[in-house]
This record gives structure tokens, C-alpha cells and sequence, in this order.
């Protein structure tokens, strides 16, 4: 957890091949578990926040590669201490997904 603003960014676009200035929060943890950090674009620049646990250790949703994906909401549970792998959501309901429309034609792409 040495790493700052640029080594983190490196990380982001290097072994996750995502754009560091997207918007995304991009979340780091130690080995052991025990600190944190989020690197993120803030409008004018990169930010970096950090957390340190005095005992304990965060629990990270199992994944089969090294990259997790997770909602705002989850990460709020996970930084609260939450073990999401335990945890269950309730049914709601979600709008469909819209199709992306080809702004020649006006078709579904992929039609």
C-alpha cells in the first residue's frame, strides 16, 4: 500500500485496462486485509482516500479473478464491515435495459 496518485492510476490502467479518469472509484486493498484505498477523478484531479482498521479486516465479495465489480451501495457495506458474501438482497424491481440505437437509422445496433 506504497503506492499514490500515479503508481495507483498505473494500476488502474494498466492491469485492469480501465481509464483512471472515467469517473469510477477504483478500490485497493492490502494482503492483509487491514487498509484500503480509493483512488478516484474528482473534477480537476486525482484523489486518493484511505483507511487503516485498528483490528478486524475488510471482507472482499469471492470472485474468480482478481477484479471485483460492486455498486456504491455495496461498497458503503463493505467499508461499514459488512460481509456481503452473507448478506442478501431483497427483490426490486429495475427499469429493462434500453437498447443503445444507431443514430444513422435509428436501429438497435446490431440489427
Amino acid at each position: 500500500m506504497r503506492k499514490s496518485f500515479d503508481g495507483l492510476a498505473a494500476l488502474a490502467s494498466g492491469s485492469l485496462a480501465l481509464d483512471p479518469l472515467s469517473g469510477h472509484l477504483f478500490v485497493f486493498v492490502n494482503q492483509r486485509r487491514d487498509r484500503i484505498t480509493v483512488l478516484y477523478w474528482d473534477r480537476d484531479g486525482l484523489a486518493v482516500w484511505a483507511k487503516r482498521l485498528e483490528r478486524g479486516t475488510f471482507r472482499i465479495p469471492d470472485a474468480a479473478t482478481d477484479r471485483v465489480e460492486m455498486t456504491t451501495a455495496e461498497l458503503a457495506a463493505l467499508l461499514a464491515g459488512i460481509d456481503l458474501d452473507k448478506a442478501r438482497r431483497r427483490v426490486r424491481y429495475s427499469r429493462p435495459a434500453t437498447p443503445v440505437r444507431n443514430s444513422e437509422n435509428n436501429l438497435p445496433i446490431g440489427a
